[in-house]
């Protein structure tokens, strides 16, 4: 497995920290973050900073906040599990394949009350089979919007059809309040 970076509170962090195994470590998340790491995320919306860097900001400072609480899966054209904490944006490819990120943090509904939040712009290279996919699951998917607020293609629609199928809830975020959005939501029950 190629090395990324640990980030502070991450599952590895929590890893290195106590001498456990990534297993053990994994033992106190609660929530799964799937984090679009495609090429529209590149787009800046008049910031001077790209949706990614924006988000990964906060996913940073939530995860230093509340440390090995998250599992972080980052998708594009493939998945990938981060266990430092850190996507990596230009390693997956352009696409966005929600659909393969729902099946492979599938396992994780095994556990109850397991909480799934995506952080996307909404825009999956397949609609209908995210959905599908989404069906599935027993706990709820929460999702996060970052985009512009005009939102010309419909991710934010789509990202609030999809919290509403699992009985999750949908959110629109400026990409500076995302780490007080994941709290709100994983209060939220």
């Amino acid at each position: 497995m190629p090395k990324y970076e640990i980030t502070k509170g991450s599952i590895s962090d929590l890893m290195q920290q106590d001498d456990v195994s990534l297993a053990e470590s994994f033992l106190s998340c609660n929530c799964v973050v799937l984090f679009d790491v495609s090429g529209s995320m590149k787009s800046e919306d008049g910031t001077g900073a790209t949706r990614f860097e924006r988000g990964l900001k906060e996913l940073k400072e939530v995860q230093a906040t509340m440390p090995g609480r998250f599992a972080i899966i980052q998708f594009a054209d493939r998945v990938d599990f981060m266990p430092g904490g850190v996507p990596a944006m230009g390693v997956s490819g352009c696409g966005t394949d929600l659909t393969a990120a729902l099946k492979y943090a599938e396992i994780a509904d095994e556990i109850p009350d397991m909480r799934f939040i995506v952080i996307s712009d909404g825009e999956p290279d397949n609609e209908l089979t995210a959905m599908n996919a989404a069906a599935r699951y027993k706990n709820r998917i929460d999702t996060i919007y970052i985009g512009t607020e005009s939102d010309p293609r419909g991710g934010r629609l789509f990202l609030t059809e999809l919290a509403n199928a699992s009985g999750g809830s949908a959110i629109t975020s400026a990409a500076e309040n995302i780490k007080q959005d994941i709290v709100y939501l994983l209060q939220a029950g």
